[in-house]
């Protein structure tokens, strides 16, 4: 199995328009598939369960879906220089993850949107490292041989893909920002292969 899960939460639609580049990167490997997961909103106030499966998009992930993955690219809007609730609540349940030690060693990566260029992209990227980190996992980047990294006015950061919605017309994903995604997919799904063929 050569999947990588490409697992995020979005609410405006920048950070899912991500993720679907970074599927695209992943497949460009060959042999390798991407496996796109979503996560359930949460409420401060009392509201009725949800259904298992949303009405429309990707099926919410699971801890399988962890478990089964050679890879991982971890995807969220930022929040005041942060992940989102529902991403952190879900990362705060993989404790049986972490006591297993299901997830070290495996590659991953992270990617945020942001609407404005000063909205804390980088902090979010790396809030979202520290339990992948505490996870074994292997952290993946972007690196300077990526030429648009050098020249992007939206996203983009060496710590991870980005997305700057005022940056383009309508919040629309630049192309450097959709080159930038698709690296970062194309690296972690590399990495996993070769990983993968040393064992």
């Amino acid at each position: 199995m050569n999947e990588i899960l490409v697992l995020y939460y979005s609410r405006q639609g920048g950070t899912a328009a991500l993720a679907r580049q970074i599927c695209r990167g992943v497949e460009s490997v060959a042999g390798m598939r991407a496996r796109l997961r979503t996560v359930p909103p949460v409420a401060a106030a009392t509201e009725p369960p949800l259904p298992s499966v949303p009405e429309s998009g990707p099926p919410y992930a699971t801890h399988a879906d962890l478990e089964e993955c050679t890879g991982l690219l971890l995807g969220s809007p930022t929040r005041f220089g942060n992940m989102a609730a529902p991403l952190k609540m879900f990362l705060d349940g993989t404790s049986a993850l972490w006591l297993s030690g299901a997830l070290a060693g495996k590659p991953a990566a992270v990617f945020t949107s942001t609407e404005t260029p000063h909205g804390g992209q980088e902090s979010t990227l790396l809030s979202m490292m520290l339990p992948l980190l505490h996870h074994g996992m292997l952290i993946v980047g972007i690196p300077f041989s990526e030429r648009g990294l050098a020249h992007t006015h939206g996203g983009g950061t060496p710590y991870g893909a980005s997305h700057v919605a005022s940056a383009g017309p309508r919040g629309e994903i630049l192309d450097v920002e959709r080159e930038l995604a698709q690296a970062l997919g194309r690296r972690v799904a590399s990495l996993a292969q070769r990983l993968g063929q040393a064992t």
